[in-house]
This record gives structure tokens, sequence and C-alpha cells, in this order.
């Protein structure tokens, strides 16, 4: 009977509880409060939305800006359907797609080898750390053009730009989170006569996930920054060429509409990337 209280009082108060087959469940409680929460944050967001738009409103009202230097929400949403009507839209969506999504791939596997060399080699990462400092030091806007001279003005020139732009933040997180793992840890893995295969995937691996998402989170949004650049530089598609051709015939309506679908596509990648983590980290709960 006190097993069960203490049971009883976990439901209410914990976010998990022991169920009476032994298993571990979400309490009713922690799950009713989650909902709410989410709603409240859905709320605010479409709040703070609808004030900023109301605001723009209200600006481009009150100065009586013409569209070219600043046109309204209303103006915005209806080159939008103008554009999304021309079926030329996805085109350029999917191609700025394509180069984030191979750029970020590219990125992240040259990032978390380098890393776990790194991370494993004291001696190389004095050889290899002013190198890599160095190559962050450089502007991707000035490096970009040198980029499309050596490799053209094609899809590899783009795919590498997102790559070098992605990748400094992903290779310091996956050190970070692989030298972050307990000497404990190691130590029980090693009485446990662990190879280095199986050290990496049951041990390193799982413990680094939660620094190397961090990394990775910063690199998505950096991926949409470094396929604009290379867009600026020079292509035929894509939504930097939107911005450039936006600006050469000032359609600043036009401008933002690639813009927002920029920050929508940001956003996106990143919640997905939230949502990958969640079910990927589930077992830390």
């Amino acid at each position: 009977m006190q097993q069960s209280a203490q049971l009883s009082r976990k439901h209410d108060e914990t976010r998990f509880v022991d169920s009476e087959n032994g298993t571990i469940r979400a309490s009713p409680t922690y799950l009713q409060r989650r909902r709410k929460d989410r709603i409240v944050q859905v709320a605010l967001v479409a709040g703070a939305l609808i004030l900023l738009l109301g605001l723009w409103q209200a600006i481009v009202w009150l100065g009586q800006y013409p569209s070219y230097i600043l046109p309204s929400p209303a103006r915005v949403y209806e080159r939008f359907l103008s554009l999304l009507a021309s079926e030329q839209l996805w085109m350029h969506v999917s191609v700025t797609l394509s180069e984030i999504f191979a750029g970020l791939a590219l990125g992240l596997i040259v990032a978390f080898i380098m890393g776990y060399a790194v991370a494993k080699s004291r001696t190389l990462e004095r050889i290899l750390s002013p190198y890599i400092i160095a190559s962050q030091a450089i502007p991707i806007v000035a490096l970009a053009p040198l980029l499309v001279i050596w490799f053209g003005f094609g899809r590899f020139s783009k795919v590498l730009v997102c790559a070098l732009v992605v990748f400094f933040p992903i290779l310091v997180n996956t050190v970070v989170g692989l030298r972050s793992v307990e000497r404990d840890w190691r130590d029980l893995m090693r009485s446990l006569e662990a190879n280095r295969w199986q050290m990496f995937t049951k041990l390193e691996l799982p413990a680094a996930l939660p620094v190397l998402f961090g990394g990775l989170k910063v690199g998505v949004t950096l991926s949409v920054i470094g396929a604009v650049v290379r867009e600026f530089v020079g292509a035929d598609r894509g939504l930097g060429f939107l911005v450039n051709l936006g600006q050469g015939l000032l359609d600043t309506p036009l401008m933002f509409v690639a813009i927002f679908l920029l920050i929508v596509i940001a956003l996106g990648l990143y919640g997905l990337l939230s949502l990958i983590e969640g079910w990927m980290l589930n077992w830390r709960s």
C-alpha cells in the first residue's frame, strides 16, 4: 500500500511513473502540462507575428513609402502568389534546398571525421588548429569568388561554400562532445573488454550526440547563408538569384519573398533537426 501511494504521488508530480508491469511511461499530468505549454507557445508566436505585420503595415502607411523602398505585407503576398502561379518558384526553392542538403552532408561528414581524429590526438590538434582557425578568419564572401574561379559556376562550388560554412561549428562541437565523455565510463568499457568500435558506438557517440546536435543546429542555419552567398556570386537559379534579380530590377517585393522563403527554410530545417534530436536522445529521459 505504501509503495502504491508513492507511485501515485510520482504519477502526479514527476514526468515518468512506474506502471504495474514495471515499464516506464510518461505521466498523464506531465503530458497535459506539455500540451498546454505548446498551445501557449504557438499562441505567443502567432501573436508576435501578427503584431510584427501590423507594425510593418503601419510604417508603410504612415511613411507613404513606394513599393520599391518598402512594400506592404499585402504587396509582398501578391508577389508571392504571382511567382507561385508562374511555376518557377518551386524550381528556385528546390535548387537552393539541394545545395543546402548537399553542403550540410559534405560538411558534416568531413567535420565529424576530422573532429574524431583531433579529439583522439593532441598532437594532431596542435598541428591543425592554426589552419582550421585561419580558415574561419577568411570571410566566405571573399572566398566564394575564388571557388568559382577554381571549380567553375557549377553545382560543386555552391555545395563547397555551404560545406565550408558549416564545417567549423560541427568540428568544434564534435571535439567537445567526444572529450566530454567521463573517464569512469571509459574505464568501465575497458574493463568489459570493449574494442575501439564498441567504445565508439556504445559510449562515445551516444555521449557526444547532445553537443553534436548543438553544432548541427548552428550548421543548418549557416548552410542557408552559404547557399545564398554562392548564388550571389553567380547563378541563374535559386533564391539568392531571386534576391539579386529583385535588386537589379528594383523589385523589392521579389526580394522580400525570397528572404522570407529563406527564413522559412531555415526554421523548417531547424525544427526537423530538433525532432530528430528528440527522437535520438529520448533515452536520456
